[in-house]
């Protein structure tokens, strides 16, 4: 990829990032800091779901290389090429409509790297080493993210490559909601609550078993995506008219394996898509279990219980949104809304963490 396509892509993504720091530039907010940082955070959530739908629509490899498209800065310029592969293969993983969303995806992947160094240059330039430090080790973070989302191209969607972009991804957004609630507690600091002091305890040892939880249920789920395994159980509860199915736990998690393929590079047998969707499915009981009952604790305490209500009403949507993509034979708008439920989830669990944590102990986090 030439220089000034390079440039064309950098100037590009900056006119993207230019719409949400208008918004904080325009906004009323007297504490600007705090509405980047939040509309950093609406910004990952929105990069978060588009993902989904890029995968989920197998636009992954829209545009076969990287960072461009066929060298070129957008779709646009590539449209000659994108058509000619298109041609020989109209079902394939190259298509106009295909190009279009894989480079929208990584354009707004730009715009939150944007938006994340404009973020560490002000915590600088203000001199708030604490925030400073916080937004740079951010910065370095969507690099990190970014690289692996390079890899998913160049490594043709190998799944741990695909798994392990999701998870760091998943880790920025609560790292940007971590750093959103401190920005919360500067501009409105809440006071210890030595009242609810057990309780408090109780509801922080949950919520960090949930975010643990949490992300093992993210990697499995990832792992059921990017394995092409959400309809290898079209029933539910039971799985291929059975509790415990046929499957073959070897081939469908080994890690280091090409798409389709086992480690050996035969075709993955069925059963093995099987465990993968039998794990993650059962998983998920563990989860509403251990969510379930950090929303409850956490349901009656000053600060929290607003989160913890939006957390039992996300879950119980995140539930019905999972059986619901099998019984209708895995929609996109519900397979969508159900990646959508997931980072909703991890966004509630930062902030529910954090602010048990300040109310337990108030300094500043």
């Amino acid at each position: 990829m030439d220089h000034n396509s390079l440039a064309h892509m950098a100037i590009t993504a900056l006119l993207v990032a230019l719409l949400p720091l208008s918004i904080v530039w325009i906004s009323r907010d007297t504490d600007k800091y705090r509405k980047l940082v939040w509309v950093g955070v609406f910004v990952a959530f929105d990069l978060i779901v588009f993902g989904a739908f890029t995968r989920l629509t197998d636009s992954g490899l829209g545009c076969p290389d990287w960072p461009g498209c066929y060298g070129e800065a957008n779709p646009f310029i590539a449209h000659a090429q994108i058509v000619a592969a298109e041609t020989l293969m109209p079902t394939g993983p190259v298509t106009v409509v295909k190009a279009w969303i894989e480079m929208i995806h990584r354009y707004l992947a730009m715009a939150i790297g944007i938006l994340i160094m404009a973020m560490a240059i002000v915590g600088w330039w203000r001199r708030d080493r604490r925030t400073a430090w916080f937004a740079t080790l951010l910065l370095f973070w969507v690099c990190v993210v970014g690289a692996f989302g390079a890899l998913t191209v160049t490594m043709k969607l190998q799944p741990v490559i695909v798994t392990g972009h999701l998870l760091l991804a998943m880790s920025l957004f609560a790292m940007l909601a971590w750093f959103a609630g401190a920005q919360d507690q500067a501009a409105a600091p809440m006071r210890a609550d030595w009242g609810n002091a057990a309780r408090l305890r109780r509801v922080r040892a949950l919520a960090v078993l949930s975010l643990m939880v949490l992300f093992v249920q993210l990697a499995l789920g990832a792992w059921v995506s990017t394995n092409y395994a959400t309809l290898a159980c079209t029933e539910f509860p039971k799985c291929a008219g059975a509790w415990v199915p046929e499957m073959d736990f070897e081939h469908g998690f080994h890690l280091w394996r090409d798409l389709g393929k086992t480690a050996a590079g035969h075709y993955l047998p069925f059963a093995a898509l099987t465990a993968i969707h039998w794990v993650h499915r059962n998983f998920a009981a563990v989860v509403v279990l251990v969510l379930g009952l950090t929303a409850w604790q956490a349901w009656r305490v000053p600060f929290l219980g607003r989160h913890a209500r939006w957390l039992a009403a996300v879950l119980a949507l995140q539930a019905l949104t999972g059986v619901a993509t099998i019984y209708f034979n895995f929609p996109l708008t519900i397979a969508v809304v159900h990646n959508a439920g997931a980072a909703a989830l991890v966004l509630l669990l930062t902030m529910i963490n954090y602010r048990a944590k300040y109310l337990a102990a108030p300094a500043y986090q």
